[in-house]
């Protein structure tokens, strides 16, 4: 029995980095306190600001940046596994930014880092128009990190509605999938629940899913509701709404083998065609 206690820290950032370190870095202490070795924050943790021109003048390249400093020494002091759930950076070579999110170690060492892949490029009626693309280059691997306790699948927000990518990294070998996120009100409300359980069913995978929740300084409103599911499905643990906070589950790392030969559809994946029917006898 290989068991952990993971835990969500939901968040409400806003337009400043220095507040939403400190906001962050109070919620990671409650769960390191309540007994968590793997933590995770939600997407963007450390700037939220769709404003034209107003956040790029904060983001710096890796090396640079305070957050990841700071999340790195936090790791390392609490002795916990901390996957800071993404912030933006910038990139030598290409004026667009990386939407990254980091896996860090209990001795504060960087041990994984993925760009998210799929740019969230969309209308979804909540008056607001979002073209990531714009401004953030699309990441072009998929991340399986190596841990003490087990693989994790790295992956961010809008990577979500594509399976194809989680089903790789479960096929991979991964046990753990990660859904940092600042899922949209109306999408959240839609689709939230259905499309983590749906992922973390088919890749027979625990889900960790660390969100921004509620209204922010820029006017967007993010939906909450961070989550941990199990391979079957279920979920473990839920934030209450919007509201910044922590949750915590524990999972036995046994329960994915014990899913997969259940339902042992990652292997049983078959070679097959399409025929486009003309309806004409």
């Amino acid at each position: 029995m290989t068991l952990l206690r993971a835990a969500c820290v939901q968040m409400r950032s806003g337009t400043e980095v220095a507040p939403n370190i400190a906001a962050a870095s109070r919620l990671v202490r409650q769960a390191a306190a309540a007994g968590a070795t793997l933590i995770a924050t939600p997407e963007m943790t450390n700037l939220l600001d769709i404003r034209p021109g107003m956040a790029r003048p904060k983001i710096v390249s890796q090396d640079d940046d305070t957050t990841l400093a700071a999340f790195r020494a936090l790791a390392e002091e609490l002795g916990v596994w901390l996957l800071l759930g993404s912030i933006a950076v910038t990139v030598e070579g290409d004026e667009r930014l990386a939407n990254r999110s980091y896996l860090i170690g209990p001795d504060g060492k960087i041990v994984a880092q993925y760009d998210k892949i799929h740019m969230f490029d969309v209308e979804v009626g909540d008056g607001q128009t979002y073209r990531e693309s714009r401004a953030y280059r699309p990441g072009m691997s998929a991340v399986l990190a190596e841990t003490a306790f087990g693989a994790v699948g790295m992956t961010i927000c809008y990577d979500l509605r594509f399976p194809a990518l989680y089903r790789t990294l479960a096929q991979a070998g991964a046990q753990i999938l990660t859904v940092p996120a600042a899922f949209t009100r109306v999408t959240g409300e839609a689709h939230w629940h259905v499309l983590l359980r749906a992922r973390a069913i088919e890749a027979g995978c625990f889900v960790i899913a660390s969100a921004q929740g509620g209204k922010h300084e820029d006017g967007r409103e993010t939906f909450g509701h961070s989550l941990i599911i199990s391979p079957w499905g279920e979920i473990l643990a839920e934030a209450d709404g919007d509201e910044p906070g922590v949750i915590w589950a524990d999972i036995d790392l046994d329960q994915v083998a014990k899913a997969r030969d259940r339902i042992p559809s990652l292997s049983n994946d078959q070679v097959f065609s399409l025929n486009r029917a003309s309806g004409e006898a």
